[in-house]
């Protein structure tokens, strides 16, 4: 890293420091756009109190973080409660750094498989092909879009355990690219066991280090598997019991708590009768974990970090407890794929959802819970159209990732009968 990153890093912690010592810190530990009931510090609060007190925090239903976490957590937040927002902001800084690493490691093994296949691209597409100056231009453009993202400045200092999530994510990715199997298997099994959706990036994986062998990829499959229990024997081992399991991935599952977020779930399930609930949760889950994973594993087979992105993206639209700083997650990995923009068609109309939603919610929340001149349609309208935003974007940069890929072999301009074709992608 060179000392331009360093003073990019020094002053994104240096924003995030200030805002953390402001009242805006606790507003948005309160707000229900950054503060689910998976991530809200309150509660992490809630679970190290009644763990330091002998009583298991899974009787109720008030904890859903992990026990090896809590227990992590709990001599700082006793001892050195002053010091914890210094430590969100290090943790988020951590995270920054590793996408930064990630993307240039990235940028390198793409000029290199471009070396190999050049002799097979179209003369004009000079333009679509990874440079030498991306190595740094979109190393930093992914750095500043972490950093400087409000949604992941505002979550940090929320004290939203989303924090640690993306720190996860973040490993997980750069491990993926070093071509670290055990690292990722192990870190990918941690954060399953935390929060279930991450499961789904097990595909990736598999795509990356076991393509062309089933048997390998069994085995990595089956170490997933192991570490998976592994990770949830330790979590036993603090609690001396099982009552974590339904109080995390159960919770999860079932989402039994129906506290309004910027996800799906919350008005269908608060509209639902009773029983058609399990038919319908059923569904949602589905959609949310594995509906897309095969049709995308299989597009996607030669290009595992992009298809983690949209996995890590789809995740932050159908999971079903989403928050802001998930989003921003994912929105920093988009510079990964510049070379694709210039087949993005609704960049416009993508900001303007995310601009005027993002701007309704806070409103919409106020009229509807404090003033009373509103109801949760108008709450959820806010959201459903920052989901869709969400969706706009996501197949947008999937459909720029083809036809990048088909005018790097093609050709930009194809003629025919002496006339310039238009390639639609149908």
């Amino acid at each position: 890293m060179d000392s331009k990153c360093y003073k990019l890093l020094l002053v994104g912690g240096a924003v995030r420091l200030y805002f953390s010592s402001t009242s805006l810190a606790s507003l948005i530990g309160h707000r229900v756009e950054f503060a689910t009931p998976l991530n809200s510090f309150k509660r992490m609060q809630e679970g190290v109190f009644l763990l330091q007190q002998g009583v298991d925090p899974y009787r109720g239903d008030l904890v859903h973080e992990t026990p090896l976490l809590l227990k992590a957590l709990s001599g700082i937040l006793i001892h050195y409660a002053q010091w914890l927002p210094l430590l969100y902001i290090l943790l988020d800084l951590c995270t920054a750094a590793l996408l930064y690493l990630m993307s240039r490691t990235f940028v390198g093994q793409k000029l290199q498989q471009q070396r190999l296949e050049r002799k097979d691209y179209a003369k004009d597409t000079e333009e679509l092909q990874y440079s030498v100056n991306d190595k740094y231009v979109i190393s930093e453009l992914v750095l500043v879009a972490y950093l400087f993202n409000p949604l992941t400045i505002l979550s940090c200092i929320g004290l939203t355990s989303t924090v640690l999530s993306n720190l996860l994510l973040a490993m997980f990715l750069y491990g993926m690219i070093k071509r670290q199997l055990f690292v990722c298997v192990a870190l990918l099994a941690f954060e399953t066991v935390r929060s279930l959706y991450p499961v789904v990036l097990i595909a990736p994986l598999l795509l990356l280090f076991a393509r062309r062998s089933v048997g390998l990829g069994i085995v990595i499959f089956l170490l997933f598997a192991t570490c998976c229990l592994a990770v949830a024997g330790a979590n036993y081992l603090v609690m001396n019991s099982w009552n974590f399991l339904d109080g995390t991935l159960g919770f999860i599952f079932y989402f039994r708590d129906l506290q309004p977020n910027i996800g799906l779930f919350w008005y269908f399930f608060t509209e639902m009768f009773e029983h058609f609930r399990t038919m319908f949760l059923i569904t949602f889950q589905l959609n949310a974990t594995v509906l897309y994973l095969v049709p995308l594993s299989i597009k996607l087979r030669k290009e595992p970090l992009l298809l983690a992105t949209v996995l890590v993206s789809l995740m932050a639209v159908f999971r079903a407890y989403p928050s802001l700083g998930d989003v921003g997650f994912y929105l920093a990995l988009l510079p990964l794929w510049r070379r694709c923009w210039k087949f993005m068609a609704h960049g416009f109309v993508v900001f303007t959802f995310f601009l005027i939603t993002l701007s309704m919610m806070g409103a919409l929340w106020h009229l509807w819970i404090y003033a009373g001149s509103a109801n949760a349609n108008f709450y959820f309208g806010a959201t459903l159209a920052f989901c869709t935003g969400q969706i706009f974007l996501i197949t947008d940069l999937l459909f720029a990732h083809v036809k990048r890929e088909f005018c790097l072999y093609n050709g930009q301009k194809i003629m025919i009968d002496g006339e310039e074709a238009r390639i639609l992608l149908e």
